[in-house]
């Protein structure tokens, strides 16, 4: 619970930053960085490639390529000024500028008179922490060009580069709108990755809680519950994202890859069902751990009954002989210890015999 307070807390100290500003306000939300904001710029065709890296602003037109795809990708939105150039220099509207630059945003799309707007959410899975870690995408595209905004350097396309540069695939001969069904496909895509690795977790936590329960196993599965409702806040969207570019009129797109796009479209639909499982196989999981610690707790308290049971009439005999008074017959017999002895055990033989009878133990 101290892990989930700390997260909401962070979330709510990222959100405050923006409280009291005017609309459009472009103020980076988000953690501290400490490296430069840098551009990478991707030309292709289906006959020829090229990369320009570290790029700068000005060397950016707004203009399309004469001919094939530009992929223009800037690492480092809490720049705020590159950003702001980027927005200049493509006529981009503030609001927009300010989601790219609010790093929890949900994932959706704006489709604007000559340009799309999609924010996304990248999951990836830290194997070492048992956390899924995400990260902010926004994309732009306008005609043949594709403009991609990312907090850190590295990311999930580099098989995307490969195939660019490789020449093999579609990607070469389709425009910029197959390279963002792409994108957004390696984006689902990492969702099976990550729910599969949950789907260990859970596995493991299950084959634990079954054998003996122990506080890091239930630690370890409240982690796992409140990254799942994370991961739900990532998926859930996209779907609605994905399935709006599939039927946009705006958004210009080939017959091909309306197809293609249908398809992720139903491939976040069973990354979605994943997810619902295992957050039914979580709360399955935490109840089984509470019956658990109910039933063992039910068999302490049987026994303890058992024995304090038995000890009734043991302790009573006991009493009434303990009392020290001067006339009682029973203490001038010369048998009285050894008879008193016999009964009780008779008494406890006979208690324990009912009570297995019963079924009591």
């Amino acid at each position: 619970m101290k892990a989930a307070k700390a997260v909401l807390s962070k979330r709510k100290k990222k959100s405050s930053k923006k409280v009291g500003l005017a609309p459009g306000t472009v103020a980076y939300v988000g953690d501290a960085r400490d490296f430069d904001a840098a551009i990478n710029v991707i030309l292709y065709s289906e006959t020829k490639d090229q990369e320009i890296k570290n790029a700068s602003v000005k060397d950016i037109k707004f203009e399309d390529p004469a001919e094939g795809v530009r992929w223009i990708n800037i690492d480092g939105i809490h720049q705020v000024s590159v950003i702001e150039q980027i927005g200049q220099t493509f006529s981009l509207h503030n609001l927009v500028l300010e989601d790219i630059v609010h790093t929890d945003q949900r994932p959706k799309l704006d489709e604007f008179d000559s340009y799309l707007y999609v924010a996304a959410q990248m999951v990836t899975y830290d194997a070492d922490s048992h956390q899924i870690v995400t990260e902010q995408l926004s994309i732009i595209l306008i005609n043949n060009t594709l403009i991609s905004f990312q907090e850190l350097p590295g990311d999930l396309f580099e098989g995307i580069r490969e195939r660019i540069r490789s020449s093999t695939g579609r990607l070469r001969r389709l425009g910029a709108d197959y390279l963002l069904y792409a994108m957004l496909d390696t984006i689902v895509d990492h969702y099976f990755a990550v729910l599969e690795k949950i789907g260990d977790d859970l596995d493991e936590i299950e084959v634990n809680l079954l054998n003996e329960a122990a506080n890091q196993d239930i630690n370890d599965l409240h982690s796992l519950k409140r990254e799942l409702i994370l991961l739900r806040k990532s998926i859930w969207p996209m779907r609605e994202v994905i399935g709006s570019l599939s039927k946009s009129q705006t958004f210009q797109k080939n017959l091909s890859t309306e197809i293609y796009l249908r398809d992720a479209y139903d491939h976040c639909i069973r990354a979605i069902d994943t997810l619902e499982l295992y957050r039914e196989m979580s709360s399955s999981l935490m109840d089984m751990h509470l019956s658990s610690l109910s039933n063992r707790m039910n068999t302490v308290m049987k026994t303890l009954t058992i024995i304090s049971t038995i000890f009734i009439p043991l302790t009573f005999i006991a009493g009434v002989y303990g009392m020290n008074f001067r006339n009682m017959p029973e203490f001038d017999f010369k048998y009285s210890y050894a008879i008193v002895w016999i009964v009780m055990i008779l008494i406890t033989l006979m208690m324990v015999r009912y009570f297995r009878k019963k079924g009591w133990f």
